[in-house]
């Protein structure tokens, strides 16, 4: 039997994203979700079938194009001394097998020649997929672990929707002790309001 890399957002053979499916994620726009949270590219089209691809699919190598695309638009080399994620259930990793966010988190680090460790810890609790807006607002519960003053962190998430996950992330690594926290994620739902267009940084 042949076994081909197929790809992830149009799951034709060939490589982890064909040509078509790359120059629509080049094409599309960066974006300012809810509490200032920056995302590489809007939750639809070939973005939204790239990240499900990585969530769903297990296309793993996806992680890499979209890490690729977020530091490209969104980080400035630098900027940060270590990378994190917001962790996903435990319900969910033990369905996909592995945390999306960890994936993107560690390739982000890759990308900017920085760490990436493990801060956050989730609390017990449902994931947010299937929730309301308001419970989503809320966002789960975290606990982080000490962190010494003047570490600069990079927080990073698959797909925002009302920025409760990363908010409520934040505040845990804020209350840590780390002294800068800055979120980011792949993609921002439309209705993740306010967006609009961010300046892109120079590679």
């Amino acid at each position: 039997m042949l076994f081909l890399t197929t790809c992830a957002g149009c799951n034709a053979p060939g490589d982890t994203l064909c040509r078509r499916c790359r120059f629509a994620l080049v094409s599309s726009s960066s974006v300012v979700a809810e509490h200032g949270v920056q995302a590489a590219m809007p939750f639809d089209g070939v973005g939204r079938a790239v990240v499900h691809g990585l969530k769903f699919r297990n296309r793993r190598g996806a992680a890499r194009q979209l890490a690729a695309l977020m530091v490209r638009r969104l980080v400035a080399r630098g900027s940060v001394d270590v990378v994190t994620w917001a962790p996903t259930s435990s319900a969910r990793v033990a369905e996909r097998g592995f945390d999306q966010a960890e994936l993107l988190a560690r390739a982000v680090a890759r990308e900017l020649g920085v760490p990436c460790r493990r801060l956050l810890y989730r609390g017990h609790g449902q994931p947010q997929a299937g929730h309301d807006r308001a419970a989503r607002l809320v966002g789960p519960s975290f606990r982080a672990r000490p962190s010494r003053r003047g570490l600069r962190v990079l927080l990073v998430d698959d797909v925002v929707t009302t920025g409760g996950t990363l908010q409520a992330a934040r505040r845990a690594l804020l209350d840590a002790g780390v002294t800068d926290v800055r979120c980011i994620a792949a993609a921002a739902t439309p209705d993740a309001v306010p967006a609009r267009p961010v300046l892109r940084l120079a590679s």
